[in-house]
């Protein structure tokens, strides 16, 4: 099977990136109770890709941890100035700690495969940031509770997982993202996109994720909405969610339409991008079920709001989000400082892809061609190439030249980099 594999070699063609790119995991846990099983994954995931995992476990708890990932993954703490939300501090910690320029960051219950995983580092060759599917792997009743608002964010839009994928260059760039609010991700997303990148909604990439307990279930529906804070537009049709269902309820007959039309969004979300194969036929069926959640939970989450925020690690965290048009304010007077001091930017095509014509110097790895450039033997035949981004071998040593193979890691190939820290070159072709 394709999961139990060796190391991907890049003759996979949306493998070719993978040794060059690195999978940072964000942790906080106060008991061991899956210890064994993300183990497990976590020695599978070794093979492919480097993995770092950012540990804001208390201290008996990291030490455990350090034992019996010892010789697999780079044990790092969390540096709390990266904010006050403890994922975003373990992402930007894993961000600031590498060298990689190709990023996957995921939450602790995500598990890919290897095809998923080579195909989210392909599309990053030619993005800025990629988003993509999550679908639970097994299926309690809260599971296809909760599937039913990914079925209905698809059905108008896209999901918002728990696993992106993004260019370090672009948050080198932009400073981070704010650590500081609650919504994270989509914190990321604006922080990308405000500052010029291109993001690419891969609806169809699906990656699984392990369903939380009952009872963590639970604990989250008010912070689950406490997120559409940063979304006003969406915040604003939550609510008036419970006048709708207090206006259904004088007269039973009115229930069916709003039913039947609850479920139907959330069918076609299941259907598109070929969701039908990994969301269960029932999973729709619970979409009143949801939304009768977000009926109540929108406005507790409005009163939490009042009250000063969220209780977040003993503190209280009012903010949900930055509004995009602040960010954009801030990040275009970034990327002007960011061109006078030479620090690293996105494209400035029109496109925002990659330049043509560019190579980036990976540390202690291969050449990172960007752009519509022809290679060609030493005879001057064309060399067969089916994407604008492919790695070229440094080290001499592979065995599909001019291709890397990942040999350079086996041999332990450097580059002259100050242990290959130094962050990636960039000279025109």
């Amino acid at each position: 099977m394709l999961e139990d594999a060796a190391p991907p070699r890049p003759d996979m063609e949306d493998g070719l990136l993978l040794a060059e790119a690195e999978y940072i995991l964000p942790l906080r846990w106060a008991a061991d109770d899956g210890l064994a099983e993300l183990t497990q994954y976590l020695r599978k995931l070794a093979g492919w890709i480097r993995v770092t995992v950012v540990d804001g476990s208390p201290p008996e708890l990291f030490a455990a941890h350090g034992r019996a990932w010892q010789g697999l993954v780079r044990q790092l703490p969390p540096n709390p100035a990266n904010g006050r939300n403890g994922k975003a501090a373990g992402v930007m910690t894993g961000v600031q700690a590498s060298s990689a320029e190709f990023l996957v960051l995921a939450d602790d219950d995500v598990r890919y495969t290897l095809p998923a995983l080579s195909r989210l580092v392909g599309l990053l060759g030619e993005a800025d940031l990629v988003r993509p599917q999550n679908f639970f792997l097994r299926w309690p009743w809260h599971a296809r509770w909760d599937t039913a608002r990914s079925l209905l964010n698809r059905a108008f839009g896209s999901d918002y997982p728990g696993t992106l994928a993004v260019r370090k260059s672009v948050l080198d760039a932009t400073g981070g993202y704010d650590g500081n609010v609650l919504f994270e991700n989509l914190e990321l997303i604006r922080t990308v996109e405000a500052a010029g990148g291109r993001q690419v909604r891969a609806d169809d990439l699906y990656v699984g994720r392990i369903p939380p307990a009952t009872g963590h279930f639970r604990g989250q529906r008010v912070r689950q909405a406490y997120d559409s804070l940063a979304q006003p537009g969406r915040l604003a049709v939550e609510l008036s969610l419970l006048p709708v269902f207090a206006w259904a309820a004088r007269r039973p007959s009115r229930w069916v339409p709003l039913l039947l039309a609850a479920m139907g969004a959330a069918e076609a979300g299941r259907r598109r991008h070929r969701g039908a194969a990994v969301f269960p036929a029932t999973s729709a069926l619970w979409a009143p079920c949801w939304l009768l959640e977000r009926a109540a939970c929108s406005w507790l989450a409005v009163g939490q709001r009042l009250a000063g925020g969220v209780n977040y690690a003993g503190r209280r965290m009012p903010r949900a989000g930055t509004s995009f048009r602040r960010l954009r304010r801030r990040y275009r007077a970034l990327r002007l400082s960011a061109s006078t001091t030479r620090r690293p930017t996105m494209a400035t095509s029109e496109t925002n892809k990659p330049a043509a014509g560019t190579v980036v110097a990976c540390p202690n790895g291969p050449l990172l061609l960007r752009g519509d450039v022809e290679i060609l033997t030493e005879t001057g035949e064309p060399v067969p190439r089916s994407r604008k981004t492919v790695a070229l071998c440094r080290c001499g040593a592979s065995s599909i030249k001019p291709y890397c193979d990942g040999t350079h890691k086996l041999i332990g190939f450097t580059t002259g980099t100050a242990s290959g820290a130094a962050a990636p070159s960039r000279e025109e072709a």
